[in-house]
């Protein structure tokens, strides 16, 4: 039998296996939670592991502080001088920054979105770049009322990415979604809830409480089917009708092959609770 994984924490992220809940925690309160290198590569393999892992049945991420995440620490990585770059460092080649965002901010992105495990993203303070599109790709984001989303790209003259294109106007609409990244207008937890970029939002001092509600109310439920769930909701945004009636019947194989399936229909005949152990 292979040896448990191990979620070993980074400079900048706190990663800790609580039960069947692994919780995720963006650590560089100073400087707003703003995404590095480091934590980058942290989360990815983070992701990576739980994805294979049967221990884990629902996933947390936050951030330590008074913010969620400002977004990626692109001072860290390019102190500008008076030409744009650090001084006395050489400029990138041309075509670093496509080079990079695939195995960076792209892959975490599309790790969150297709990983078969629900993902509960709680935000507070600022969720602002990638740290939108973070909250955006997780499965439930319970935000602050007074929580402040961003998009601030246009406004520091350079173009969306961590799928920010296409991740807002399949939750807002185009219409609104061309306001919020062609003029970097700031919205509100409130906001983000009504318009339905996000599960919910409550008030600050109900948000741990909500948040924990829901993701031990994920971390109890039938890991396979809600994973699988998952996996159709994200694979019908390209697929035919017939190529998802495909799907779905795939899913319904397997889910119905499972322990939970059968404590489902037990406790459905005995009216009770059902007691799912996530197999």
């Amino acid at each position: 039998m292979n040896a448990p994984v191990q979620y070993p924490s980074v400079e900048g992220l706190a990663v800790a296996l609580a039960g069947p809940i692994l919780r995720v925690t963006l650590d560089r309160p100073e400087k707003r939670n703003a995404v590095d290198d480091v934590m980058m590569r942290g989360l990815i393999d983070t992701l990576t592991d739980a994805s294979t892992d049967d221990r884990v049945r629902a996933i947390e991420l936050a951030g330590a502080g008074e913010h969620f995440c400002g977004g990626a620490d692109i001072v860290a990585r390019n102190k500008a001088g008076e030409d744009g770059w650090e001084t006395g460092t050489p400029r990138p080649r041309v075509g670093g920054i496509q080079r990079r965002l695939p195995t960076q901010a792209h892959q975490l992105v599309a790790l969150l979105c297709d990983i078969q495990v629900p993902v509960v993203c709680k935000v507070r303070g600022f969720a602002a770049g990638i740290g939108l599109s973070l909250a955006l790709a997780a499965d439930f984001t319970i935000a602050a009322d007074d929580a402040t989303f961003w998009e601030p790209f246009v406004r520091r003259g350079f173009t969306p990415d961590s799928g920010a294109t296409w991740l807002l106007p399949r939750r807002v609409g185009e219409v609104r979604a061309r306001e919020l990244l062609m003029l970097g207008t700031e919205f509100s937890g409130a906001d983000a809830a009504t318009w339905g970029a996000i599960h919910a939002s409550v008030p600050p001092d109900d948000l741990d409480r909500v948040a924990g509600d829901l993701v031990g109310h994920l971390a109890s439920g039938p890991t396979v089917a809600l994973g699988l769930t998952k996996w159709l909701l994200h694979a019908g945004r390209g697929a035919t009708l017939d190529q998802h009636f495909r799907n779905e019947a795939f899913a319904l194989e397997l889910s119905s092959r499972t322990a939970d399936f059968r404590e489902g229909m037990a406790s459905f005949r005995e009216r009770r609770a059902p007691g799912f152990e996530g197999r």
